[in-house]
């Protein structure tokens, strides 16, 4: 591996946020690799799958260091996969893999799987789920991540579905998970469901959703506070980051003449929210976009856009994700269009959302989330 750290430096987030704080590749990539080392040698030819490869570091290891060609990816932020495309192209190894969703097409006949361990529990269960069920009976799982984000939860849901889980020695505060042999009783339990009786809602969720098929208490806020829309004309909304789709599905039931766009840079939210919509009888008024920010909409061609923003980019807090959604929002909308915005409230983002958007004001709050309202000037 004598030509990695060069190869992990020239190794760039775009199109995800940058800066000083925030790396495209760290500890847990460089000994994933290490740690499959041996098996990668030994895999045929169109066997090996990476998943949840962060911005390319992976699939880069894999190709350009261990020389391996028909490398199947599964990124579900299409920032990662992105960047995985921009990196692949600057160092030369665009033809060693193909990108796919997370599926048999995916997984089958896969001898070495590597990953990043989600940090969701649900999530690393669904994709173990599929890799027991698709894979090759000799498949080896080297799953890694930083010790600060591993919990023994994640050896036990790895244990649901292969009979032999172990760790790796810990090396730069990160470690390796493995697993083998794959039970054969296992059965696909995602996407869950559940029913919001309080909104007359049913919800879908696959793993990756944050807070999968239940409410998140943000969300729930700017759930309650829908009644006080009165965008006029309203026909076209769009739910950014919209998760399992909660929002896109509440809105559509609420203006029975509205078309939706529920949009997520996650193919798991965007699967979710069509699921959750066609639940809910809505299927025909929404529609599914993976993007990142919006960027493939044209400007000026909504009315409404529902936000429950992110605090964080990855593992780290940041408000880097909210502001460029925020600068989205304000690109899309027509004038006199209106953003509805709920967040934490002492992350005070009324003046990037005036800067952004327009006139903001504040149309519900509770200890810790406020819901804004943002009008775009005529």
């Amino acid at each position: 591996m004598s030509d990695t750290p060069e190869l992990f430096d020239r190794l760039r987030r775009f199109p995800d946020v940058e800066a000083p704080n925030l790396f495209a590749v760290d500890a847990a990539d460089r000994l994933i690799l290490d740690e499959a080392a041996d098996a990668l040698a030994a895999a045929p030819a169109g066997t090996v799958v990476v998943i949840g490869d962060h911005y390319g570091a992976l699939t880069a290891g894999v190709a350009l260091v261990h020389g391996i060609a028909g490398v199947r990816v599964h990124q579900d932020p299409l920032t990662g996969e992105l960047a995985l495309v921009n990196n692949a192209r600057e160092l030369g190894f665009s033809d060693a893999f193909t990108s796919h969703r997370l599926d048999e097409e995916l997984l089958s006949g896969a001898r070495v799987v590597l990953m990043q361990l989600p940090r969701s529990l649900a999530e690393l269960a669904e994709i173990a789920q599929l890799i027991a069920l698709h894979a090759d009976p000799a498949v080896r799982v080297f799953a890694g991540g930083r010790d600060k984000h591993i919990t023994p939860a994640m050896n036990k849901v790895l244990g649901e579905s292969f009979s032999d889980v172990s760790a790796s020695r810990g090396r730069q505060k990160s470690r390796v998970l493995k697993a083998s042999e794959p039970k054969a009783e296992v059965v696909v339990t995602f996407p869950m469901a559940e029913r919001l009786d309080e909104f007359d809602l049913d919800v879908v969720a696959h793993g990756a959703v944050f807070a999968g098929a239940s409410l998140d208490i943000g969300t729930r806020l700017l759930l309650e506070n829908l009644g006080k829309i009165a965008v006029d004309p309203l026909s076209d909304v769009i739910d950014l980051g919209c998760g399992s789709g909660i929002l896109a599905a509440a809105i559509a039931r609420k203006f029975p003449d509205v078309h939706v766009i529920a949009t997520d840079q996650s193919s798991a939210a965007v699967a979710s929210a069509l699921a959750t919509a066609s639940a809910n009888g809505v299927g025909d008024r929404v529609s599914g976009l993976r993007d990142d920010a919006v960027s493939s909409l044209p400007s000026a061609s909504a009315d409404l856009v529902l936000l429950n923003p992110p605090f964080h980019v990855g593992a780290a807090v940041h408000t880097g994700g909210a502001l460029k959604m925020f600068e989205a929002a304000g690109r899309v909308l027509r004038p006199g269009g209106e953003l509805w915005t709920v967040h934490n409230a002492h992350l005070g983002y009324r003046e990037p959302l005036k800067a952004a958007v327009g006139p903001s004001e504040a149309m519900a709050k509770n200890a810790k989330f406020i819901v804004m309202k943002s009008v775009k000037p005529s």
